[in-house]
């Protein structure tokens, strides 16, 4: 059996797709970069080109600035976007209050294990970095070095195994809960970007599959 301490080494990411308005996103593999745009044309969403089972993913993100209730700004793994019996991990930024941040964790498409975090700073007023650290018996959602939260798997109770892409985007989540989530959508300092940068990845878990399975 492999050593477990081999999932977590990580390399830079060389590599993305762009599931929708790839015009809204611009990549730069040298420098390690991504900048994700919400503006008439809605937002978009990367990911990367390989599922992988278990390991550390990390980025530097400065979460857009202005007022962006309604937005929701994100970086996750889950293993297939749009399948309603996803495994997914999640940090995900609520645009009505950027001094906060969700996590939560989806089996089998059900969630409903979310939790709020106080961020202790505006998460667009500069780069900070977020890492989910995933393996066979816990997850870790870490900012900035500090640990914020660990699940560890119960016997019984379901657990997110199935290989997953990392993925981020920015869309418009006012919609959901009457806008109670996220806030109403205000729109007024549009464009909003979203920066990610020294994004990694795993090395040793990455598994061969297409992207539509």
């Amino acid at each position: 059996m492999a050593d477990p301490s081999l999932h977590h080494e990580t390399q830079p990411l060389k590599q993305i797709a762009v599931d929708y308005t790839p015009e809204a996103c611009d990549h730069c593999p040298d420098s390690n970069s991504i900048a994700l745009t919400f503006d008439h044309r809605g937002g978009a969403r990367w990911r990367t080109t390989s599922r992988f089972q278990y390991g550390t993913f990390s980025a530097l993100i400065q979460c857009p600035k202005g007022n962006t209730s309604g937005l929701n700004f994100n970086l996750y793994l889950s293993s297939l976007e749009g399948d309603k019996s996803q495994d997914e991990i999640d940090f995900e930024f609520l645009g009505k209050d950027k001094t906060i941040v969700q996590t939560n964790y989806f089996t089998t498409g059900t969630g409903n294990r979310e939790q709020i975090h106080d961020l202790g700073f505006d998460c667009s007023d500069g780069f900070h970095k977020y890492v989910i650290k995933w393996d066979k018996e816990h997850i870790e959602w870490v900012i900035d070095g500090k640990l914020v939260r660990r699940v560890e798997r119960k016997e019984g109770e379901n657990f997110p195994d199935k290989p997953m892409f990392l993925y981020a985007s920015v869309w418009d989540a006012s919609y959901i809960g009457n806008a109670r989530w996220t806030g109403p959508y205000v729109g007024c300092d549009a464009p909003y970007v979203c920066l990610y940068k020294d994004i990694h990845i795993p090395v040793r878990t990455a598994l061969e599959c297409s992207s539509d399975s």
